[in-house]
C-alpha cells in the first residue's frame, strides 16, 4: 500500500467492504489501518445502526482494533484509509492516534472535517497533522453513497 499503484487496490477492497455495510443497512463507509509495510492491521465498516452506537464510525472502529492488535495507545507510523472524508469526531481521533497518513475517497461536504467543513487539521488547536491524500476512487465512493441514500428516499 506504500506505492501509488497499490492505492486503487486498497480503495477497491474498501469499496467492497462499504457495499457490505450498505447491505447491512449502514451508511456505506469502510476503513483500514495499515502498517509501515502496507499490511492491513485492522479493517472495519460503519456499525452505528447494528451496534446502536453513534460512535461506531468505520474509522473509529478500525483505529481501535489496530491499537488493540498492536497493544499501543497510538498508531504512529500507521496509515488510515477510508471511503469517505472523516467527520470532526474521527479527525480528532486521527490526531490523537498520531496517524501518519490519511487516505480517503469521497468528500463529505455536509459533515467532512478534513477538506470540507471545519478543516480540523488546519486548526491551531490540532496538535498532530497527518499527511492527507483525498480523492482516491472518489467517483466510485460518491456513487455508492448517492445510490445508498437514493434508495432510502
Amino acid at each position: 500500500m506504500g506505492t501509488t499503484s497499490d492505492r486503487p487496490d486498497m480503495m477497491a477492497m474498501l469499496l467492497d467492504e462499504s457495499a457490505a455495510a450498505a447491505a447491512a443497512g449502514e451508511v456505506p463507509v469502510a476503513a483500514a489501518v495499515t502498517g509501515l509495510d502496507g499490511s492491513i492491521i485492522a479493517l472495519a465498516q460503519n456499525r452505528m445502526r447494528r451496534d446502536a452506537n453513534a460512535l461506531h464510525h468505520a474509522e473509529m472502529l478500525a483505529m481501535r482494533a489496530a491499537m488493540q492488535r498492536l497493544q499501543q495507545d497510538r498508531l504512529e507510523g500507521c496509515d488510515l484509509w477510508v471511503t469517505l472524508e472523516p467527520c470532526t469526531m474521527c479527525a480528532g481521533a486521527i490526531a490523537h492516534a498520531r496517524i501518519r497518513r490519511l487516505y480517503f475517497a469521497a468528500l463529505d461536504v455536509k459533515a467532512g472535517a478534513v477538506e470540507s467543513g471545519v478543516r480540523f487539521f488546519d486548526s491551531p488547536a490540532c496538535h498532530h497533522h497527518p499527511e492527507i491524500y483525498g480523492g482516491l476512487s472518489e467517483q466510485a465512493a460518491a456513487a455508492q453513497l448517492r445510490d445508498f441514500f437514493a434508495a432510502r428516499r
